[in-house]
């Protein structure tokens, strides 16, 4: 019975992560296309923030840009301008611009 149970558990968490994976590719170069209409005033379209209140976004999780897009979206999360930005992306343009943030190579000098 315990490894029946165990068996189980382990379907459930594969089946759970299926489910939590998008449907479709994602697409870096429309993501691209998008930051560049939509997100480089203030994220910049290297990622790289162009005011001190927007963070940057280069080289960051994928997942987590996702989430917090989706956030601000439903309105779970909210912010003046970030709120309004996400109020109409779709989930598919959600992923292509998560994908192109996150694909976005930085790299970090540390002082002597």
């Amino acid at each position: 019975m315990r490894r029946f149970s165990c068996a189980c558990l382990g379907v459930g968490i594969f089946a759970s992560l299926v489910a939590a994976a998008p449907a479709m590719a994602a697409d870096p170069s429309a993501g691209k296309d998008l930051a560049a209409a939509r997100c480089r005033t203030c994220h910049g379209i290297d990622g790289i923030a162009k005011l001190p209140v927007a963070p940057h976004l280069a080289g960051e999780s994928e997942m987590y840009l996702q989430m917090q897009l989706k956030a601000f979206r439903s309105g779970k999360r909210e912010n003046e301008m970030m709120s309004v930005v996400a109020k109409d992306l779709t989930d598919a343009q959600i992923a292509d611009l998560s994908a192109w943030y996150s694909s976005i190579k930085i790299t970090a000098t540390v002082p002597d």
